[in-house]
């Protein structure tokens, strides 16, 4: 199973979503689906941009646990 952990890298950096989702193009809504793990996939470039913008690595944001 993947966990998304973009909500706690945004408590970390202290940025919300509407401004998180200003900074990378994307809207709020899909930013928040992603952020509460409903997102069925991610693309690379949007990771890239989660990324750069919160000064972190795809591993911070993407974790795997067996189920």
């Amino acid at each position: 199973m993947i966990i998304v952990n973009l909500d706690v890298m945004m408590a970390k950096r202290k940025i919300g979503l509407a401004a998180l989702a200003e900074c990378i193009g994307l809207t709020q809504a899909n930013l928040s689906i992603l952020k509460n793990g409903k997102g069925k996939a991610i693309r690379f470039s949007t990771l890239n941009q989660l990324c750069k913008e919160l000064e972190c690595q795809p591993g911070d944001i993407l974790e795997y646990r067996e189920e």
